[in-house]
This record gives C-alpha cells, sequence and structure tokens, in this order.
C-alpha cells in the first residue's frame, strides 16, 4: 500500500550533506539514497553535496568533495580509487604510496585534534555550501550523519547564514557506558567530547532534528531540554525503513536443501559478534551429533570479528562458518552488490540480527533490519535492551533471543533447527517498512514549521 506523501510548494531548493553518497550497499548511503525519489516525487529540488567515495549522480547537481585534512584525504582517496579501478595491484599501489606520503601529517594530525578521520570533510561542504546560499540558491540545507563532519557544516552554514537546518542523526553522537549514565559527563576521548558537544549544537540550531529511534531522542532530550518546549518540538522520531534491496518479493516460495543456512549480513566487531551463535552450536551439536554436518553459519559484508576468529579456531568451526566478506560489483553478470546480497539474503533459512552488547543498543536498530523484512525470510534477533526492536520483531514473527543470555540463545537455535528438520520455521508476518513513510514523517514535520513562521 502506497502512502501518500505531501507535496513541497515552498522552499524546495534543498542542500543534502551526506558524507556517504551512493556508496553501493552502504547503510550510511542508502539511508539517504533510498528517500532520493519520494524528495524528487514530492517536488524538492536537490543539491547533493558528498564525498568522492560514491557514484556520482545524474539526477540533478550532485558535487563531490575530498577532504582537506590529511587523514580525511587518505580515507576519500582509497575508496575513490576502489571505485575508479578496483581493488587491484593499482589500487594497492597507489593506496599504500599515499598512506606513506601522509603518516606524517596524520600522526600530527590525531595529536593536534584527535578526531574521527571524515572531520576536515565539513571544510569544503561548509566553503561552497556559503557560496550558494549567498547566491541565493538554497532553501533548506539537510544534514545527514552517520559521519559527523556533515552535521558540523550544516552548523557552521546555519550560524553563518541563518538558513533553515533539519537534520537526520543515524547513530547517537553521544555514547552512554551504562543505564544508569544519562551521557552528561564529557568523555574523556576528544572525538567523543566533540561529538557531545555536537549534539548540544544540533539540538540548539537545527530547525528540526530527528532520530531512528525511541531510545534515542528520549536520551538526546534528557540532555537537551530545549527539545521539550512545547511550542517548539523540533525533534522526533523517523523510522528509516528500507527500499526493497534488489528487487526482492516475498512471493517466492522457500526452498529448503539439505543443509541449515543461517545467514548474517553487514558489519562484525567483538561487541557484535557471530561467536555467540558459534557458541550456541556446541551444546546443539553434542545433543544432536548430525547437525555438525548440517548446520552452516554465513557472513557477509565484512571480514570477521575477531572474537568470531578465535571461537573457529578452538572449536574447530572452520567449515561451520563460512565468511564470504563483501559482495561488490560482479562485472559478470553486472548486478550490483545490493542485488547479489538481496539473492543470498532470500536463499537464508533463518537471517541473523546481531544487535551487539553495548549500552548504546539501547538508542540503536541495525539498518539490515528493515531489509531482512523484505526477505520474506524469518529473522533470529539477538537483542540488547531496546524494546522496540523487540516489539517490531515479535509483531512480524520472529525467532527472539537477549544477548547475553546463553541459555536462551541455545533454546532458540535448538528452535530452530527443530523447525527447519520438520520444514516449518517460522513464516513471518509480511509486514516491511517502506522508505516512503519515513519521507512523509519529514516533509510532514518540516512544513508543519514552515506554515508555522
Amino acid at each position: 500500500m502506497s502512502i501518500e506523501i505531501p507535496v513541497v510548494t515552498e522552499k524546495k531548493r534543498w542542500l543534502i550533506l551526506s558524507h556517504a553518497f551512493n556508496m553501493d550497499g552502504r547503510a550510511a548511503s542508502l539511508t539517504i539514497t533510498d528517500k532520493i525519489p519520494y524528495f524528487l516525487e514530492a517536488g524538492v529540488e536537490p543539491i547533493v553535496f558528498s564525498a568522492i567515495t560514491g557514484i556520482k549522480d545524474q539526477r540533478f547537481p550532485h558535487h563531490q568533495f575530498i577532504a582537506w585534512a590529511p587523514a580525511g584525504f587518505r580515507f576519500d582517496f582509497r575508496h575513490w580509487v576502489a571505485n575508479k579501478y578496483g581493488r587491484g595491484w593499482f589500487y594497492k599501489l597507489t593506496t599504500r604510496t599515499v598512506s606513506i606520503l601522509l603518516a606524517p601529517f596524520i600522526a600530527i594530525e590525531k595529536f593536534c585534534l584527535g578526531y574521527s578521520s571524515q572531520w576536515s570533510w565539513a571544510l569544503p561542504a561548509f566553503f561552497h555550501g556559503y557560496r550558494l546560499i549567498r547566491a541565493g540558491k538554497v532553501d533548506v540545507v539537510l544534514s545527514v550523519g552517520s559521519a559527523w563532519s556533515a552535521h558540523l557544516a550544516g552548523v557552521w552554514l546555519k550560524k553563518a547564514t541563518g538558513i533553515e537546518l533539519i537534520s537526520e542523526v543515524h547513530d547517537p553522537l553521544v555514547i552512554r557506558r551504562n543505564p544508569n549514565d544519562q551521557g552528561f559527563e564529557k568523555p574523556l576521548n576528544r572525538d567523543a567530547r566533540f561529538r557531545h558537544y555536537l549534539e548540544n549544537q544540533l539540538t540548539c540550531f537545527s530547525d528540526k532534528v530527528w532520530w531512528f529511534t525511541d531510545g534515542a531522542l528520549h536520551y538526546a532530550k534528557v540532555r537537551n531540554p530545549n527539545l521539550n518546549t512545547p511550542t517548539n518540538a523540533r525533534g522526533f522520531v523517523v523510522t528509516p525503513g528500507a527500499h526493497p534491496p534488489g528487487g526482492l518479493s516475498a512471493n517466492q516460495a522457500h526452498k529448503y536443501t539439505d543443509q541449515l543456512n543461517l545467514s548474517h549480513f553487514g558489519s562484525l566487531a567483538n561487541d557484535r559478534s557471530l561467536s555467540t551463535v558459534l557458541k550456541a552450536l556446541v551444546p546443539l551439536f553434542e545433543k544432536y551429533p548430525q547437525a555438525r554436518n548440517l548446520i552452516r553459519v554465513h557472513a557477509y559484508g565484512a571480514p570477521l570479528d575477531s572474537l568470531s576468529a578465535e571461537a573457529i579456531e578452538q572449536l574447530g568451526f572452520s567449515d561451520v562458518l563460512l565468511a564470504h566478506g563483501r559482495l561488490e560489483v560482479d562485472p559478470t553478470t553486472g548486478k550490483s552488490g545490493r542485488q547479489r546480497v538481496a539473492k543470498k539474503m532470500q536463499e537464508a533459512d533463518v537471517l541473523i540480527l546481531l544487535h551487539g552488547n553495548d549500552e548504546w543498543c539501547a538508542e540503536y536498530i541495525p539498518s539490515k533490519f528493515y531489509d531482512y523484512l523484505w526477505t520474506g525470510r524469518p529473522i533470529w534477533g539477538i537483542t540488547h535492551r531496546n524494546p522496540q526492536l523487540d516489539q517490531m520483531l515479535l509483531e512480524r514473527g520472529a525467532y527472539l533471543s537477549a544477548e547475553g543470555d546463553s541459555e536462551g540463545i541455545s533454546i532458540a537455535l535448538e528452535r530452530i533447527w527443530l523447525d527447519w528438520q520438520s520444514k516449518c520455521l517460522i513464516e513471518p508476518i509480511w509486514n516491511p517498512i517502506g522508505v516512503d513513510q519515513a519521507v512523509k514523517t519529514i516533509l510532514t514535520n518540516v512544513q508543519a514549521r514552515q506554515k508555522s513562521l
């Protein structure tokens, strides 16, 4: 069912600041690029500023700038070379040469500032954005995370010109340490301390600012009471959703094979590790020895984290966990990385959703969750302190475990094994979350503010 999106009649010219844009398969890119068709349909006339790390869009003015500081320059250069020439010998030669030449300057930058590498992209974004605004070519600035340099440039432009600023915060800028930590204490880490400052700047200067989860908005309001003013409700929640990746359709009947394939897509880390699943396989294999040759865990999209690698070695599971890495464009078939991922998703028996074990999980939902909903495949969610995510999983039909509950995880895995054996895995309720609802929420809130002025 399509959602009617409000038509923009005033303030159509939007300058969109997004460090990652048109980067195949990357969540930070897809979250904004998937909205573009709906913005265009609503009458928005976008001008996009991004890094050189993605493919240049031809539908509207799209200007790509390289970061000005050495760490950001190296980061952007690597992706640019990979896009243009692949990751063969030329990539290795040029990127290593640039890294060696820039090493002393990067060391100085880290010593003096200590910020994440993309911070300096804010400099060209501000410089060129200021010129456009002064020339009268922009009505609204939209700053888009995840790289916080876009938000920094947006705040600078707001302060310098008074332009209307709206901001989309992907990941929490302030990372809390435990349930009792509200995030008031200034971190010792300089990058974290600057993000703490930047969150306050966004809440002060953005005319509208939104987060992706109820938890993220809640804690932002705790730290920034100005978001709570009833007459100036500038902060709200947008559920990002996703387009059907690779044209997925739930109408495709699932085919059981002679192996139970559990597949994980996306990044891995020690706080979001497949070792959780591997350890749960040990008691299952002891109870059902035949399962040892019938269960396979697939990892797509990222290198294995160190805990998963250690578990493979210690448990002798090199044939159980298969790491496929990142799926890029296939030059033979012409399929994009996203299309190849979509095919693998729909081939899985069960999709693994690892949430993590950090406190920030209370404010975060993995973007892959929204892709998963389009597959028509059951999801096994291993979640941590996020009632909103748990509710969305349970409403649609899913296997659900709590991170850290080893017994509960083992029970869920055994249930999956038994369901697969009897060919009665959970049939999820077809209720994906599209991008059109996110755009409607954004435009409704933005236009409500403009009409009130």
